[in-house]
């Protein structure tokens, strides 16, 4: 599908959004919805350039609208020395737990990490350093990453040990914690559906750390349930454009599993 020229669109090539997705501006003045193809065949591929010592962003919540197949391939892949920028650090056998348990994580920067028995055993022992962030404040990180803030200024911590070494400022007579945004060489994210162009639409609960982190990676690579054609995608419902995104992979077979399940006991 072509968009022909409109007025407020750049003179020269480039991307610009349009009808709720993102698109190239090419020579020809119009809106070529193909200019790179930014799918790969699976998860290894995507990941290919992954090198040790690499800083990664590991979207999701508990182990709702995890990665599974990106992990799945870190751990094939068996790079190390990783820093792992996640809201937590899986199960000891799913998710991020996989790769704790072959010491791929050198650090792990996190908010919640009490459902994961080799995490405490590696930080007792000295193996894993470890910097835990309140949620607001890990989350705001991401999206300064993404906005191309360098920082920003939040309460969250002072008084606590989370401020210390840190810069304080005061604003209307109140403290406040100046925090870095995060550098990561990598996003992993989990989408429900893309287009080929990388508009990725999340689910439900899924819509957690995905969209922030998928904004904030210098490459960003997205796992997806359902890829369809530029175009197909409802503008209101797109969560992240395609800008932010440059490699997709359509996943099958995902195990989606649940972290806590409560059930009812049943009536006698």
């Amino acid at each position: 599908m072509m968009h022909r020229w409109r007025p407020e669109a750049p003179d020269g090539p480039g991307w610009i959004w349009a009808d709720g997705a993102s698109y190239f501006w090419d020579s020809t003045r119009n809106l070529n919805p193909n200019p790179v193809n930014k799918i790969y065949t699976d998860a290894d591929a995507a990941l290919a350039d992954i090198q040790d010592g690499a800083t990664l962003m590991l979207g999701g919540f508990g182990l709702c609208g995890i990665p599974e197949h990106c992990i799945a391939a870190l751990v094939r892949k068996g790079v190390r020395d990783l820093t792992c920028i996640s809201n937590n650090a899986g199960v000891d056998d799913f998710g991020i737990g996989l790769m704790l348990q072959g010491r791929q994580v050198r650090k792990m920067i996190s908010s919640y990490v009490g459902e994961n028995a080799e995490f405490e055993r590696q930080l007792l022992s000295g193996e894993l350093e470890v910097e835990l962030i309140p949620q607001g404040t890990l989350a705001t990180r991401c999206m300064a990453a993404g906005y191309g803030m360098p920082a920003i200024y939040t309460p969250a911590g002072v008084g606590t040990e989370v401020a210390e070494g840190k810069e304080s400022r005061e604003f209307g007579g109140k403290t406040y914690l100046l925090e870095m945004a995060f550098d990561a060489d990598y996003a992993l994210v989990k989408a429900w559906k893309a287009d080929r162009m990388g508009n990725l639409v999340f689910k439900a609960t899924a819509r957690n750390f995905n969209p922030l982190m998928a904004m904030a990676g210098k490459i960003t690579v997205a796992e997806v349930e359902e890829l369809v054609e530029p175009g197909e995608l409802d503008p209101n419902t797109v969560h992240v454009p395609g800008i932010y995104v440059q490699r997709i992979v359509l996943g099958t077979q995902y195990e989606k599993r649940i972290e806590q399940r409560t059930v009812r006991t049943p009536l006698s």
